[in-house]
């Protein structure tokens, strides 16, 4: 069972634009919103609602946490940027995901590498890497400065990386039929949540 000591966001600052009719109270949706993202799982999520007497399906949960759009913030400008990757497995294909984490403030800084140098000024960063060759190749492509580090800064966020990587995995367990756009909104929520419940 997930730890959910990092429950404080508050849930109104979950919008909820996309609703066209409200068979459910919006503050239960938000609620049940936060509670998936935060860990629990669509099935422990419907009992919740249950507990408050709205009967909905799992796939409504997770329509919500789709249709809620949830970004993490852009503009940050890091000193230091830890990332990691790992492999998951949407259908037949697997996609390579990589996590980019400000090893100050532990929050998620992007999910894939492209998007990172989008959204935040890490040019004159230094990426914190592990042994991994793969890794290492991504971000010289990129021409990115980076430097193998396997304690200090870098181990002080394996914490954030194996959340990722167990949340990755039980999305992809959940929803093997998942489009990459389905699965690419889904960490996009993660990150937003998790930037805000640390």
């Amino acid at each position: 069972m997930p730890e959910f000591s990092r429950l404080t966001l508050p849930s109104s600052d979950i919008q909820l634009e996309f609703v066209e009719r409200e068979q459910t109270p919006c503050e239960l949706m938000r609620l049940s919103i936060h509670l998936h993202l935060a860990g629990l799982s669509l099935s422990d999520t419907v009992h919740v609602l249950e507990r408050f007497g709205v009967d909905r399906a799992r796939s409504t949960v997770h329509n919500w946490v789709q249709k809620a759009e949830l970004q993490p913030e852009d503009g940050k400008s890091p000193d230091h940027v830890a990332v990691d990757e790992t492999a998951t497995q949407l259908t037949d294909d697997r996609y390579w995901l990589f996590a980019a984490v400000d090893p100050e403030t532990k929050g998620l800084t992007g999910i894939f590498l492209d998007e990172l140098s989008e959204k935040h000024d890490v040019g004159d960063a230094v990426f914190l890497v592990d042994s991994a060759d793969w890794l290492k190749a991504a971000l010289h492509r990129r021409g990115y400065e980076f430097q193998y580090e396997r304690h200090g800064q870098r181990n002080s966020i394996e914490r954030v990386f194996k959340e990722v990587k167990r949340r990755t995995y039980q999305f992809g367990n959940c929803f093997r039929n998942a489009d990459p756009e389905t699965a690419e909104t889904w960490l996009q929520s993660l990150a937003y949540c998790w930037n805000r419940l640390i």
